[in-house]
């Protein structure tokens, strides 16, 4: 999938002026990429949309202006960006009880190794999770991970036929989700999509 350039993001003005039907198109993407694994974790699963709208939004709040800073954010945000036959996805894992936060991080330390898989039929990928989000005593409740497929995975993606399901298997914390039709859909639409996909149409 092709990485955002900076040519493509609208200024604070422009964006503010489409924002609330750009954001109802994002959060309805959101929703058919969005899988719920055990009681604790969750992958949302990027696309450009996804992700130019993380990038419009952090200009929004942060006032951001400056070409250069622009730039920065860009380039830090196209690190979810999902490569050719490349699934990525935001892992969060999710505490409502703020005191039982680190409790509950410090029960999962080892989870991005070895822990996570997407299974497509009989194949395990497992997942490949960027650094510096975890150490050998700690992890982030935020955390990006990548399963990089073969064209042939990508394909059996949409092949309804095809069981595809996400593995956790961690010494504190074991949970499977099946990907649903709708999400499957969702995704080799993005995959087929690759960098002709214009967020803005």
């Amino acid at each position: 999938m092709k990485p955002i350039e900076f040519n493509e993001l609208k200024n604070i003005i422009e964006y503010e002026k489409i924002r609330e039907r750009f954001r109802s198109k994002v959060i309805d993407m959101k929703n058919r990429r969005r899988l719920k694994v055990g009681e604790l974790v969750t992958l949302t699963f990027e696309n450009r949309y996804t992700v130019t709208f993380q990038i419009e939004e952090m200009m929004r709040v942060e006032r951001i202006v400056e070409d250069e800073k622009i730039k920065s954010e860009v380039e830090t945000y196209n690190e979810l960006i999902p490569r050719e036959n490349e699934l990525s996805a935001t892992l969060f894992v999710e505490v409502d009880d703020q005191s039982q936060i680190k409790p509950v991080l410090d029960s999962l330390v080892g989870m991005n190794k070895d822990s996570l898989y997407l299974n497509i039929g009989n194949k395990k990928i497992p997942a490949v999770f960027e650094e510096g989000h975890a150490t050998d005593d700690r992890i982030s409740a935020v955390q990006y991970v990548r399963f990089k497929l073969g064209p042939e995975d990508a394909k059996a993606i949409a092949d309804q036929s095809v069981q595809v399901h996400v593995t956790i298997r961690h010494r504190n914390y074991n949970a499977d989700a099946t990907l649903p039709k709708e999400m499957r859909e969702a995704l080799y639409q993005d995959m087929s999509e690759g960098s002709s996909a214009n967020v803005w149409n």
